[in-house]
């Protein structure tokens, strides 16, 4: 019989679930496509671009992993982000939130149909989106634990899959493989040097991938319904310094050195470019096969995200009571189809308006991962500073604090600055401030009403 914790939710994940939960959430369609634009923007220095970014969410999880192993909790961020910063804080991260990985679904379903159209043309795009939601929305409401089931084989087949392409490459790169010549060094520094765009060209790679590294945070909401969350999380966010260093810095590192940073054709798609040096046959159809695993993968933590903050909202009344309801298996069915629904509204925005509403959607949504991730780094040293007060022992603690999360605070409003003066980013910038500014006002308004009402009740 599955246990239940206190929130009625079932602990069902085993810590292999979650490690691998962790392990797959980064490694996403961002990096198999997304890389190559950014390599082609900043040249082999991206791999710098790469690094820094990855450090800033090294430390912002090993905040978050302070917070969660002390209180595990559904509600993850917004919970803290309630308890560090006040109730309007966690009401706005976890409505930011849901909001972004809404959004998330409606882009992962259409990125599915498109590639499984390219494979049954008669099967317009708009109804695979549909299908393929609909069956990981069923998997979510079925039980968390085949919610953690079929990540764990999705997350497992991008790790095999990226470890391949890496194998290959490096295997070029050492001169090993049989009839294909190494590059040496000249991708590296032979084409204007290794940056050849100016040191600038490097931040400005920073604003752009860290968005790639969000969706690492996933483990520790996750982690609330494992069989042992504290253990569990500890597991996690542990692994989160050598997954960050081998999948992202690494592959980027294989990537930089094979192919010319100057050529669009060759960083269009770099692994198929990588898969074809090698001489494999059906490269393309190899690389659509993973992409898709990684947009299926997406798609279903999306779901599970989405319903278990709003779950927690709650909880807290920051959402209607209805999405308490849980079925049988102790699942919150009626969080999962909001977040289903809501999403497939956002995705008919795409073939009615995709140029206007849908647009406005994504670019609303593109700056919550920095918010969150704000949240995070000033709710841990609030929290932290309580605890240490208190005199509560901490079992897993932040290094270097208070020094390294300041740091990660400055850095992070650093690159919201700069979203303001990039052409590509300053739309989603707007957008998401004016998105966050509507959130905290409905907060207030909604408080106050709760106030008028009670008073009212009182006279009566």
């Amino acid at each position: 019989m599955a246990v239940k914790n206190n929130e009625g939710l079932q602990k069902q994940l085993k810590t292999r679930h979650i490690t691998m939960i962790s392990l797959g959430g980064i490694i996403g369609a961002g990096l198999f496509v997304g890389a190559g634009s950014v390599i082609n923007t900043t040249g082999p220095s991206a791999v710098l671009s790469y690094a820094f970014a990855g450090i800033l969410v090294v430390f912002l999880m090993r905040m978050l992993g302070e917070m969660a192993a002390h209180n595990p909790d559904s509600g993850s961020f917004a919970t803290y982000a309630r308890e560090g910063i006040g109730q309007w804080a966690g009401y706005t991260i976890g409505w930011l939130y849901w909001f972004f990985w809404v959004i998330v679904i409606a882009i992962e379903a259409v990125a599915g149909g498109a590639i499984a159209h390219e494979w049954m043309p008669s099967v317009p795009i708009w109804a695979w989106s549909l299908i393929l939601t609909f069956l990981l929305t069923l998997t979510n409401i079925f039980s968390v634990k085949s919610f953690g089931e079929f990540e764990y084989w999705f997350a497992l087949i991008k790790i095999v899959a990226i470890s391949i392409f890496m194998g290959l490459g490096l295997s070029i790169i050492f001169d090993i493989f049989p009839g294909v010549e190494s590059p040496g060094t000249s991708n590296l520094f032979g084409k204007g040097g290794f940056s050849p765009n100016g040191m600038g060209s490097i931040f400005l790679g920073v604003a752009t991938v860290i968005f790639a590294y969000f969706g690492a945070e996933i483990a520790a909401i996750a982690a609330g319904e494992s069989e042992d969350p504290k253990k569990t999380i500890k597991i996690a966010i542990r692994s989160v310094v050598w997954r960050i260093l081998i999948f992202y810095i690494g592959s980027v590192a294989i990537l930089v050195t094979l192919l010319p940073w100057n050529s669009t054709t060759a960083l269009k798609s770099p692994y198929v470019t990588m898969l074809d040096m090698v001489g494999i046959p059906s490269a393309a159809f190899i690389m659509n096969l993973v992409v898709l695993t990684s947009v299926l993968s997406c798609l279903n933590s999306a779901l599970y995200t989405n319903s278990r903050m709003i779950f927690s909202l709650a909880q807290r009344g920051d959402a209607p009571s209805a999405f308490l309801k849980l079925n049988k298996q102790g699942v919150p069915t009626r969080a999962v189809w909001i977040g289903t629904v809501v999403a497939y509204i956002c995705a008919i925005f795409n073939f009615v308006s995709p140029d206007k509403m849908f647009l406005f959607l994504v670019n609303a949504s593109g700056a919550i991962a920095l918010i969150v991730y704000l949240a995070i780094a000033v709710s841990h040293i609030v929290i932290r500073k309580k605890r240490e007060a208190n005199g509560e022992e901490l079992e897993m603690k932040m290094w270097l604090f208070p020094g390294l999360s300041y740091v990660t605070i400055v850095s992070i409003v650093a690159i919201l600055v700069s979203m303001a003066f990039i052409d590509a980013m300053r739309s989603q910038l707007f957008l998401t401030l004016l998105i966050a500014a509507g959130v905290i006002t409905s907060y207030f308004l909604l408080k106050k009403k709760k106030s008028t009402a009670s008073a009212v009740k009182k006279i009566s």
